[in-house]
This record gives structure tokens, C-alpha cells and sequence, in this order.
């Protein structure tokens, strides 16, 4: 048995029946433009439907992609689709910037207390998904709306002192904190008035996407520092990500605590294992798509993050990882405090270990976890009944079988990433994508010149 072309095909099957064609087009909306947020378990869309720039968005990303992947013009359609939307309702055409939710015909939404507040975290991903539709359609005007909301996040976001960009953001685009005359209602309240790395790894993310279309100097200064941010001040030597800092970049912790503050505040201070591994992966996109040669620091750096979440946040026995950890001790072990774990980041698992086993062969860690990780994915991640993956492994968390499809965080964006780079990676000559598609060809050798550059360096370590 092929095992290589066996995962390929499983891969293919869950992307393309068992998630595109159950969520396209179903979340189209017809009537009021851009896409339905809400879907039961059942495939069901409720009353409710608000539309958040995030989920919006990550819609036109995943939609410009597949587009090529499959060679299939209907995903390009919907990508305008969702383009005319972000134009006509989530920008601020006052203002500009993009606001962070919007009801489903584009009015106020009371939906998570955002009101007509801004988030960077959004606006990056706005950036994101116009630069694939450019890149798709080669059409100027997904380009230029993307430098608008560049150039925007720059005059409005961006701390020329202190470095990195504000995260929370009024309407007009003045950035509030605790000691504003503001206050927010927002459900995102705690994190107000500190600097994370949420919003500065898909900064990196979008910024990446557009320069890879958009060879703009500032643009590139920009994304290199947002690079040694995040590899050398957002992430410890021990290979995870502080989680919030203070404007001038000092890490916000809780170790000192009582349990209950600690309990309370898990948000602002844990280890994220997905983040961890997910930012090792754009990172290496970011430091490829710069250019920047021998770049072993970024490697390195990378390495050690997956590293550190195979060692810490992996479930040797089942699979998957968890959700979180938490060093209660600086010297001591990571100990595991959410045990549960979430769709997106088995998803973005399974992209990064089969990465790292192409980039790092000799190392058999990275494919033998990539197949355990499969493996749970298959068993307690997919609904192989109903279509695309519950929200959390049914292990932990059994109540997602008849969870919600979508909601605002979640939609086709991570799994939609994960199995393309997996299939990449995995496709060979008897693949029939690869026999069938021109376009799915020239993706495959582009991801292929991604890993051999990264071997090549990886010879230098």
C-alpha cells in the first residue's frame, strides 16, 4: 500500500466533498451580498446571521485559492462575491478601515459588543484575502483596495516609538486603552490597553500575501519587522509565545498569581501550542516570500517552537494537540490546563509536522507525529456522517457532534490552508490533480521550491 498516496486521497476527499461542496454555495448570500456566518450541524442556516470582517474575509481568501487549486472559475466567482460586500459595507467609507462586524445587510450589528469599533487582528485579514483575489485575477482593483487598507493600518495602528501596532481601535482609528475616556462593551474587553500576538502573527500573515504580489518598500521594512518581533521578542527561547505584553513589550504573567486570578486571566497568559506551531510555519512563508537568504535564525527559531509543541502539547497516546499549557515554574515543565483540542489547531498540525518532515527527513519525529496527528484527525476531528470537522475533538469534547458548522471564528480557512499544503506535499504524478490541472502543477513545484529552499538552509544549521 502507498501510504503517501492513500493520506493524499483521504486529504482530497475531506476537502472537497467533505468540506467545499457542503459549504459552497450555501453560505452565499443571495440576497444581501457577502457570506452566511451561522450554519447548524445539520447545514441548517438560523435567523441570526451576523457578518464579521474576519470570517468575511478569510471567504474571499479561501475562495481566490481553491480557485486555482481546483481550476474551478465558480470559486472565483465567489470571491467577487465576498469582495463587493467588504467594499460596499464592512470598509468605513468615512473613516476608512474596516469595521469588525456588521449585521447581515451590512447596518450595526450589537453582535459581541463591537459596535463600530476596529481591530487590527480584522483588518490584517481583509489585507490577506485581497491580496489572493489580486493574485488570482490579476485585477487592480482588489489591488489597490488592499494598499487603501495597508496604508490605513500604517497612519492608524502602526507605534513608530515602541514598535509593533496597536490592536483596538475606534471608529476614526484612534487606539484606546485602559486609561481612555472609552470604554468598551466589547466581549474582548480584557485585553484591552496590551500589545499581542494574535494580531502581530497575521499582520505577518497579510503582509506576506501582499508583498508576494506588491514588491512596495515600505511594505517589505515593515514586514521585517514584524518578523524579528515575533521570532525575537514575541517568542521565548524555550520555543512558545508570550501571549500579551505592555506597550514596550514586556510579557503580561499571572505565574505569581492566586489559581483563581490565573483561572481568570488564561487569555491574557498560557501556552498556545497551535499559535506556536502555526506562527513557526508563517514565518518561514515571510522569510521566504522577503527573499532573505541563509536565513537560519528564522529556522531555527521555527524548529524550536514545533519542537517544543510536539514535546509538551501532544497526545502521545491518541493524538492532536491541546489547547493549552502553562509553566508554573520558569525551570519547571509545561504542564497541560486546557486539555481540549480545537479544530484549527489540528489543522495547522498537520500543515507545519508535515513541513518540518520534509525540510528536517532525518529527523523521523516530524512524519511519525504527522501520522498519529492524521490519524486523530480521521477518528475525532472529521464528521465522515454529516460532512466537514466538529469544532473540537470528540475525545475531549463529545458535544460537538452536533455543534454548531460556522460561526464568526469558525469557517474554511485553516482546514481549507492545511489540506491544500498537505496535498502539495503529498500529490506525485499519479495524483489526479496533478494529471488533470495545469494550475495545481505550478502550485505544487512553487510549494516544492518552498521546502527546498528551507532543506538547503536547514544544511547550514
Amino acid at each position: 500500500m502507498n501510504l503517501t498516496k492513500t493520506i493524499a486521497d483521504e486529504m482530497f476527499d475531506s476537502l472537497q466533498n467533505g468540506i467545499l461542496k457542503r459549504w459552497y454555495p450555501l453560505v452565499i448570500d443571495e440576497e444581501f451580498g457577502g457570506y452566511f456566518t451561522n450554519v447548524t450541524w445539520d447545514w441548517k442556516l438560523p435567523k441570526e446571521q451576523e457578518k464579521m470582517i474576519v470570517t468575511q474575509a478569510r471567504h474571499v481568501w479561501l475562495s481566490s485559492k481553491m480557485a486555482a487549486f481546483l481550476n474551478d472559475d465558480s470559486f472565483e466567482k465567489y470571491a467577487w462575491h465576498g469582495y463587493k460586500f467588504l467594499r460596499a459595507f464592512m470598509w468605513d467609507h468615512s473613516f476608512g478601515g474596516f469595521f469588525q462586524v456588521r449585521n447581515r445587510n451590512g447596518e450595526f450589528s450589537p453582535v459581541e459588543g463591537w459596535g463600530e469599533e476596529k481591530r487590527t487582528y480584522g483588518n490584517a485579514f481583509a489585507i490577506y484575502s485581497l491580496a489572493a483575489l489580486y493574485e488570482l485575477t490579476k485585477d487592480h482593483n482588489a489591488l489597490n483596495f488592499a494598499k487603501e487598507a495597508f496604508n490605513w493600518i500604517e497612519e492608524k495602528a502602526h507605534d513608530p516609538k515602541l514598535g509593533g501596532y496597536f490592536q483596538f481601535l475606534l471608529r476614526d482609528g484612534v487606539p484606546f486603552n485602559k486609561e481612555s475616556k472609552y470604554e468598551t462593551k466589547a466581549s474582548d474587553k480584557p485585553e484591552v490597553g496590551f500589545k499581542d500576538q494574535n494580531s502581530s502573527i497575521h499582520l505577518l500573515e497579510a503582509y506576506t500575501e501582499l508583498y508576494n504580489v506588491w514588491k512596495d518598500e515600505k511594505l517589505k521594512a515593515q514586514l521585517e519587522k514584524i518578523l524579528v518581533l515575533i521570532r525575537d521578542v514575541i517568542t521565548t527561547k524555550k520555543g512558545y509565545m508570550n501571549l500579551f505584553f505592555t506597550n514596550d513589550w514586556k510579557p503580561i504573567s499571572f505565574r505569581n498569581a492566586d489559581e483563581e486570578t490565573r483561572k481568570e486571566f488564561y487569555r491574557l497568559d498560557h501556552v498556545s501550542f497551535g499559535h506556536d506551531y502555526e506562527t513557526a510555519f508563517l514565518m518561514l512563508e515571510t522569510s521566504h516570500v522577503l527573499g532573505l537568504e541563509n536565513d537560519t535564525t528564522t529556522l531555527a527559531a521555527a524548529k524550536r517552537m514545533v519542537d517544543h509543541a510536539i514535546a509538551n502539547g501532544f497526545d502521545n497516546e491518541l493524538g492532536g494537540f491541546y489547547d493549552g499549557g502553562y509553566y508554573f515554574k520558569e525551570d519547571g515543565p509545561c504542564e497541560i490546563i486546557k486539555s481540549t483540542k480545537n479544530w484549527w489547531a489540528q489543522a495547522e498540525g498537520l500543515n507545519v509536522l508535515l513541513i518540518m518532515s520534509k525540510i528536517f527527513p532525518e529527523e523521523n519525529k516530524y512524519y511519525d507525529t504527522f501520522l498519529k496527528q492524521w490519524e486523530y484527525v480521521d477518528q475525532y476531528i472529521i464528521d465522515h456522517e454529516n460532512g466537514d470537522w466538529f469544532e473540537g475533538g470528540l475525545d475531549k469534547e463529545p458535544q460537538f457532534k452536533f455543534g454548531p458548522r460556522s460561526h464568526i471564528w469558525k469557517c474554511t480557512y485553516h482546514t481549507g490552508r492545511a489540506l491544500m499544503n498537505c496535498i502539495k506535499m503529498l500529490a506525485d504524478y499519479e495524483f489526479e490533480l496533478y494529471r488533470s490541472n495545469e494550475k495545481f502543477r505550478k502550485q505544487k513545484d512553487e510549494f516544492d521550491h518552498f521546502l527546498n529552499h528551507w532543506k538547503e538552509t536547514a544544511a547550514k544549521l
